[in-house]
């Protein structure tokens, strides 16, 4: 048909019925309010860093249970795929990427106390010499290239986390981006790795004392470990080497190292070990918080 036909009676009729019916609906619509730009729109749920007061450092009761952040001297970490790491009964870490110690464990405080008052609640911001001097640490090249080491291993690895019938699987931090002008840093860390914090599965370490530990690995460790319990029980010395990842392998130099480490502890917090035999017991005056949970976990009716 050429474009000077006209077009047939009931094609002409139905194109004015589709035209009348596409009016009719737009005129509808105009009467009646706009609902949907007055309802607020969905947003993201924020997860939010629990706000532990500035002396003190949070970290996650499963990175202070288990080797996650090995009692090692750096110099001697391992490339690790896919490993089964030491950790609590109920509980089983796997990792891949080059082997974490308590130094990396310092880092990952420092940028989560930093992150904690962020209104995101997963980005830290700071400047290079700052976050070293928070650690303890002087502003020499030697520390610049330590900081970024340790960013890189906590970025780059691949954690496992695996609890009842959760599983956590993801980097310790998302991402880092540095202006090498400035000196100024922006970390990421991804909201289900703050979900590790949450409800009563954190505990607060005491910096200072940390920092009085510092070069010290067992030491550090055991700080974490018994700082995460209200009430330490008897442990084979077996057992924290195991859940320690320390590379000393002889059991009678490790006891040694255990004693050695134990002194250290008691000289600078107080936590008193003692080994007798093959059996660890250890002494601790518990936090207010952690008085608070002796005290409610007491209070739950038993089972009959």
């Amino acid at each position: 048909m050429s474009s000077t036909e006209p077009a047939p009676k009931d094609l002409t009729e139905s194109l004015e019925r589709l035209g009348r019916a596409i009016a009719e609906k737009a005129e509808r619509e105009s009467l009646q309010p706009n609902t949907t730009a007055l309802e607020p729109k969905p947003t993201a749920q924020i997860v939010q860093l629990p706000i532990w007061p500035e002396p003190i450092r949070g970290a996650p009761n499963t990175f202070l249970r288990s080797a996650l952040f090995s009692a090692i001297q750096g110099k001697t970490r391992s490339a690790f795929k896919n490993q089964l790491l030491g950790s609590m009964q109920g509980v089983s870490v796997k990792y891949t990427g080059w082997q974490l110690d308590q130094s990396d464990l310092d880092v990952w405080e420092q940028a989560v106390h930093t992150a904690r008052i962020h209104p995101l609640g997963n980005i830290c911001h700071f400047k290079a010499n700052a976050f070293l001097k928070a650690m303890g640490r002087s502003n020499g090249k030697r520390d610049y290239v330590w900081l970024d080491d340790a960013i890189t291993r906590l970025v780059a690895c691949a954690v496992e986390i695996r609890s009842g019938k959760k599983v956590f699987t993801g980097s310790l931090l998302s991402s880092c981006i540095r202006d090498e002008t400035t000196g100024a840093y922006k970390l990421t860390i991804d909201p289900e790795t703050i979900r590790l914090y949450g409800g009563e599965n954190w505990t607060g370490i005491e910096w200072e004392q940390r920092q009085a530990l510092r070069g010290k690995p067992l030491a550090l460790w055991l700080h974490g470990f018994y700082s995460s319990h209200a009430q330490p029980y008897p442990l084979k010395v077996e057992t924290l080497r195991e859940l320690s990842g320390s590379a000393t392998k002889e059991p009678r130099k490790f006891k040694q190292n255990l004693k050695a480490a134990f002194a250290d502890l008691e000289a600078t917090t107080g936590i008193n070990g003692t080994i007798d035999g093959n059996l660890v017991t250890v002494e601790r005056k518990p936090t207010p918080a952690q008085v608070r949970h002796i005290i409610k976990k007491s209070r739950k009716p038993t089972k009959p």
